[in-house]
């Protein structure tokens, strides 16, 4: 299953728009957010996509509550605790904010995908049976706004730069 993975967003609604498009455009079965999103006002952009989109909290997303209110409110938001686990197409993906956790998921060996954001960093590597992705930040802060598309079924990705 094609799949959108992105992070650390924090509030550009420009650069969500704009990956919105490009998600619907290349046909993304599902979205990853793997945190700080940071307002609600993001959600209604990102629930645009029209296709289930999982999520987790990251240390700038302040009003948990709003977040999970508004993304009940929108129907195809999910957000999920520290970490999240989904079936993308009959492939286990995992997802969470933070490397610490992500590396935990990694080592476990039970999911072909796990992604996590926080460092703003755009980061790849091969695990045994897992693919380890930070696609790097939407927010544009470090120069570099971007999101990756991921095949889960073969592990292919491709950096978007926005």
């Amino acid at each position: 299953m094609l799949i959108a993975v992105m992070s650390d967003s924090h509030d550009n609604i420009w650069r969500m728009e704009e990956a919105v498009s490009r998600v619907r455009k290349e046909g993304a079965g599902m979205v990853i957010h793997c945190g700080d999103m940071v307002a609600p006002f993001m959600l209604f952009e990102l629930g645009r996509v029209k296709v289930p989109v999982h999520a987790v909290f990251g240390n700038n997303d302040g009003d948990h509550f709003l977040l999970m209110k508004v993304a009940a409110e929108m129907g195809n938001v999910t957000f999920h605790g520290l970490w999240g686990k989904v079936d993308a197409g009959g492939d286990p993906v995992a997802f969470t904010h933070y490397r610490e956790v992500a590396d935990g998921l990694v080592h476990r060996q039970e999911f072909n995908l796990v992604c996590y954001g926080h460092t703003h960093a755009h980061h790849a590597e091969k695990t045994g049976k897992t693919l380890l992705l930070n696609p790097g930040e939407m927010m544009g802060m470090q120069g570099k706004s971007g999101f990756c598309l991921v095949e889960t079924s073969t592990g292919e990705f491709e950096e978007i730069l926005l």
